[in-house]
């Protein structure tokens, strides 16, 4: 049975159970502050258990890409070098929304995996939870005893520990016992010596979980403390991978066609058979984990970056670059190739990736590209760091190590390995306490401390009704306080709200809420899964009072006019650059609006005026808002509506149009009634974010009038300043040839300048034994021209010379020092090793050649030394 099979066997019998199949949710979170990436199958489910919102289906099932390296769930040092650990894999669940429990759940595990995937039943296991004092939660006997139902005994029931058989996605939320599925893939002699009972969570790679049936019945608050859920919920996660393996009878995750097709493509590249040298195997594996963790958050909207998601994205990367440069040889940029095998691969499930392929790709390209040349740095800066490096114990110190690491995106352990290459160690400790204390760093600055939620009224439901009101009468249901080091502010929650909540790019309202009492200033809103979110600096006087809530209407109107131009911007690059553009992230705000897009190329001036100008023409048409809601998704995307890459999109959504030949797409956003609100477009500019995307950043309406008068005051001033008399352009024209001409003239004078310098030089030389020693301050303009007198006089005194030029450039010293090759080969003299000692005096350093270097400092006050303490080393070097 292959990958697929098993996928869709899985998917039917669900199906078969009247659950709703439901498409996988985005892999990068993207309105919960506690996740970064989509970690479990319930995550997209999470308001569901807490009973934030309804469930619009009591079952469903689906399979979801999920991703594990950083937090609670991080398996990221595990990948390659065992069997099962992954980055990216996919899970496939059933839930119940307080439909059904654990009397059916067990069963329908049981009756799957025996009847329809025909694994022996003799071969699996199953654990319950044993229970936890410190939370005062008792044994599992309810699923002990549908188990013993469905074996027949107990002789292959477990009881697991809190670890093992107590499920919690994180530090807080939806939580609760488990009852877990093991399978024994061992050969038969194997078993027969020992039973895998005994082997049961005790990390062997062939006595695996395949199967994890959570009952979710509690909520972990932020105090620790339990709360019961309002109702009961299954949420089951089986991990297809090492589903595939069991089934499939390999003993490893990656002998499956899973990973096979990707595994046999990178072996060839690297001419090598698979299973043939162990160090390239592992590489081999971390490559094929490690793309489709890139390429499926890429194609999901996460660019790699220096910042939260998009770092780790960036450090899967590169970790993958590194063994692919390390152990398989690849020097030049391979991940990028690896793209089509896995978007044809999985285009049947995930067709995400094969519609943004040449987006993705050249993403990664780009990003391999940038750190192979970091490498290369890194190369050259271990060897510069040479000196630093504890001599009699060959360490290379724990500082420095971090330096490289935090500065040059240097791993550690690659430092570790060329380090050992080159005869010299690491002191790992001391890199350690480096990285600790710049964690500790990152955590204070953001530490914040947030209390549980106040619960004022756990009956009632919140709505958003923000489209056709600016006001609204509202009750607090619940709030929490969430304090910093240099703030404190308070979140609140209420039964119905006007106030938009930041999501698709376009900020969060702001306001007041008002009360017989007290008036509140609604600093932002924000949306954390489903909830609407209001943040203030304080609480209403009387909580349990009426509220009258008022958005900022002029700073409403600003912000849907830059939203609604977003729209018409996005059809204009369609149609002057072509379909593959797509947006990547956006920003709407009252100020401007910030639009990303895929494009592999500068946008050209013309395009940007065609651009600027389709989307003026529609604003002229006054064309009407056409708003629809609850538009059933499938109908939505016959109409043409453009969705999103990385969006999570329900079975019902929301389609704006303006003009249906034009504009139309799926938005939850806050649009104008008609383009002619928008007043007038302007874009201000256009610029590269990362590799195959584009920026445009524009104004509208007041902000668009506000920047063309700047500009024609400018225009005005430089009017001025040129003069007036004939055309403005030529003005500028001549002004530009005369101070070329101008330049030229200086550039002249320098030189001849120069020429008389250098035999003044030469004529004060000092001779100390048979060399010929100028020590000097020089008058020159530049570093470059301090450089070229340093090469004019050691054309004229080839032999023998050493120089050594001082110069203070724009209020700064520099040092050059020159040795003429016979010195260097015959006296063992090094211009890199003068120059070190010299710029001491200068308070700085610098490196070049053996026969040329140069340095910058801090204190001109220095540069008067140099030439005697030149004089005293070079005596000291001919006396040796």
């Amino acid at each position: 049975m292959n990958a697929a099979d098993i996928r869709q066997k899985f998917l039917d019998f669900f199906a078969s159970k009247d659950h709703h199949i439901v498409s996988s949710a985005p892999i990068v979170v993207k309105d919960d502050p506690t996740l970064m990436f989509t970690n479990a199958g319930m995550n997209q489910f999470k308001d569901y258990f807490l009973g934030n919102k309804p469930a619009p289906y009591a079952r469903v099932a689906n399979t979801q890409k999920c991703l594990r390296v950083s937090g609670k769930h991080n398996d990221l040092e595990e990948v390659g070098y065992d069997t099962y650990h992954h980055t990216m894999f996919e899970m496939l669940g059933n839930w119940s929304f307080g439909n059904y429990f654990k009397k059916e759940a067990l069963p329908w595990a049981w009756e799957l995996l025996t009847e329809v995937y025909n694994l022996p039943k003799e071969r699996m296991y199953v654990s319950v939870f044993g229970g936890d004092e410190k939370d005062n939660l008792p044994k599992d006997e309810e699923a002990f005893g549908i188990w013993k139902k469905i074996l027949g005994s107990e002789e292959r029931i477990l009881f697991g520990s809190k670890k093992d058989n107590f499920w919690e996605m994180g530090e807080t939320g939806p939580c609760g016992p488990c009852s877990e599925i093991h399978i024994d893939l061992r050969s038969d002699e194997e078993v027969a010596r020992q039973s895998g009972y005994d082997l049961v969570n005790n990390d062997h790679p062939q006595v695996v979980e395949i199967w994890n049936n959570v009952f979710m019945e509690f909520n972990r608050l932020a105090d620790g403390s339990l709360v019961k859920l309002p109702a009961q919920h299954v949420d089951t996660g089986m991990g297809f991978e090492r589903l595939c393996m069991a089934i499939q009878g390999k003993q490893s995750n990656y002998d499956t066609d899973v990973f096979q097709p990707l595994i046999q493509f990178i072996a060839g590249e690297a001419g090598y058979t698979y299973g043939t040298d162990e160090k390239k195997d592992i590489a081999t594996r971390v490559l094929a984990d490690h793309i489709r963790a890139i390429a499926f958050a890429i194609a999901d909207g996460q660019l790699p970056s220096n910042n939260k998601a998009g770092y780790v994205i960036r450090r899967i990367l590169r970790r993958a670059v590194r063994y692919a440069f390390t152990f398989l040889g690849f020097k030049k940029p391979f991940l990028y190739k690896l793209v089509p095998v896995l978007a044809d691969q999985t285009l049947g499930i995930f067709p995400e990736l094969k519609a943004q392929q040449n987006f993705v790709v050249r993403v990664i390209e780009e990003e391999e590209l940038a750190f192979l040349r970091t490498l290369e740095n890194g190369l050259k800066r271990i060897d510069s760091l040479r000196d630093k490096f504890t001599s009699n114990q060959n360490i290379i110190d724990g500082k420095t190590a971090f330096e490289l690491y935090d500065t040059f995106g240097f791993p550690a352990d690659l430092t570790a390995l060329i380090a050992k290459e080159n005869g010299f160690s690491v002191d790992e400790a001391g890199f350690e306490k480096e990285m600790q204390e710049q964690k500790n760093r990152s955590r204070n600055a953001a530490q914040a401390e947030q209390s549980d939620w106040v619960i004022l009224n756990d009956e009632a439901e919140t709505a958003f009704i923000g489209y056709d009101n600016l006001t609204a009468e509202a009750r607090l249901v619940k709030y929490r306080q969430v304090k910093t080091k240099s703030k404190t502010e308070y979140h609140l929650v209420l039964d119905k709200t006007p106030f938009y909540a930041e999501s698709g790019g376009q900020v969060g309202d702001t306001g007041f809420l008002e009360s017989e009492l007290s008036q509140v200033r609604v600093l932002d809103t924000k949306k954390e899964n489903d909830l609407i979110i209001h943040v203030t600096h304080d609480l209403p006087e009387d909580l349990n009072s009426s509220l009258t809530c008022l958005v900022d209407t002029g700073r409403r109107s600003l912000i849907q006019k830059n939203h609604s131009a977003t729209h018409l911007l996005h059809a204009a690059l369609k149609e002057v650059l072509g379909d593959h553009v797509n947006q990547k992230g956006s920003l709407v705000n009252e100020k401007l609006l910030r639009f990303d897009f895929s494009h592999f190329t500068k946008v050209t001036e013309d395009q940007l005026r065609d651009v600027e100008s389709i989307v003026n023409e529609h604003i002229r048409k006054n064309i009407p808002l056409n708003e629809q809601r609850n538009v059933p998704i499938e109908e939505a995307k016959a109409m043409g509506a453009m969705a999103l890459f990385g969006e999570k999109y329900g079975d019902f959504v929301r389609v704006i149009t303006f003009d249906k030949d034009f504009s139309v797409e799926l938005c939850g956003g806050i649009h104008v009634p008609s383009t002619g609100e928008i007043g007038y477009f302007k874009i201000v500019s256009e610029s590269s974010v990362a590799a195959g995307v584009r920026r445009i950043e524009a104004v509208t309406a007041v902000s668009a009038e506000q920047y063309v008068q700047e500009q024609l005051q400018q225009l005005e001033a430089i009017k001025e300043l040129v003069g007036q008399q004939g055309s403005l352009t030529k003005n500028v024209e001549r002004l530009l040839e005369e101070n070329n001409l101008l330049k030229k003239q200086l550039e002249q004078f320098e030189l001849k300048q120069l020429a008389s310098q250098k035999y003044t030089l030469i004529s004060q030389a000092k001779k100390i034994d048979q060399i010929s020693l100028i020590a000097e301050k020089a008058d020159v303009s530049s570093a470059d021209y301090l450089k070229k007198l340093a090469y004019d006089i050691r054309n004229v005194v080839p032999e023998n010379l050493v120089l050594v030029l001082t110069a203070e450039i724009d209020g700064k010293p520099q040092l050059a020092v020159m040795l003429s090759d016979n010195l260097v080969a015959d006296k063992s003299l090094n211009a890199v090793a003068l120059v070190k000692e010299l710029a001491k005096e200068i308070k700085g350093g610098g490196g070049g050649q053996p026969f040329y270097a140069t340095a910058g400092g801090k204190d001109v006050s220095g540069l008067a030394a140099i030439p005697a303490k030149a004089e005293e080393l070079i005596a000291k070097a001919v006396a040796v």
